[in-house]
């Protein structure tokens, strides 16, 4: 059972980080938008039970939740604090869902060049791209390089955070454009 260490507010203000004493994962993250993604996963499941959650996401030692604006985070916290103390910290399930989990991006179908490029373009995100977003309680990963055409996909906090989607991208897409000047990044 994880203890709640801190609860931080994120960029987003609908979306609040809980930093947990014991990891929920180890190093899988576990993003749900809605309740019918969520099914499987009962700590997720049990959050959007909580009326005016809409978005869960955690790894590791911290989850943010999201919430539609109509709720006090007062009460909304007190209630989500239950389900997240309640939860099982990480253990070897982990690794069993670590070696389910199938990898967005399928590289196998990328060329040799494209699959450098990708690794030169998630070097520069793990560097100094994904550290801030978790920081605010979010992530980002790739779904998908395409020609000139980089289309990634937010996380957490950063999911709805009007920030990410424009001053967060411009700046990513500013950074990848180091290496490749014509590369355009989109998100979905």
């Amino acid at each position: 059972m994880p203890k709640i260490a801190e609860i931080e507010p994120t960029p987003n203000p609908n979306a609040m980080k809980f930093v947990l004493r014991e990891p929920l994962t180890w190093g899988i993250a576990r993003s749900y938008d809605n309740a019918d993604q969520a099914r499987d996963d009962p700590l997720a499941a049990k959050l959007f039970e909580i009326e005016h959650v809409t978005n869960v996401f955690y790894v590791d030692h911290w989850i943010t939740v999201t919430q539609d604006g109509a709720a006090d985070w007062q009460e909304l916290m007190r209630r989500l604090a239950v389900p997240i103390r309640d939860a099982p910290a990480a253990d070897a399930q982990s690794e069993q869902l670590a070696a389910q989990a199938t990898a967005v991006l399928n590289t196998e179908a990328l060329s040799d060049s494209d699959r450098a490029r990708l690794d030169r373009i998630n070097g520069i995100l793990d560097e100094q791209v994904r550290p801030y977003l978790q920081g605010d309680g979010g992530d980002l990963y790739v779904l998908g390089l395409e020609g000139n055409k980089l289309t990634v996909h937010y996380q957490g906090a950063c999911g709805s955070c009007p920030s990410s989607l424009s001053g967060t991208l411009a700046g990513i897409e500013n950074l990848v454009r180091q290496i490749e000047p014509d590369l355009e990044v989109v998100a979905v």
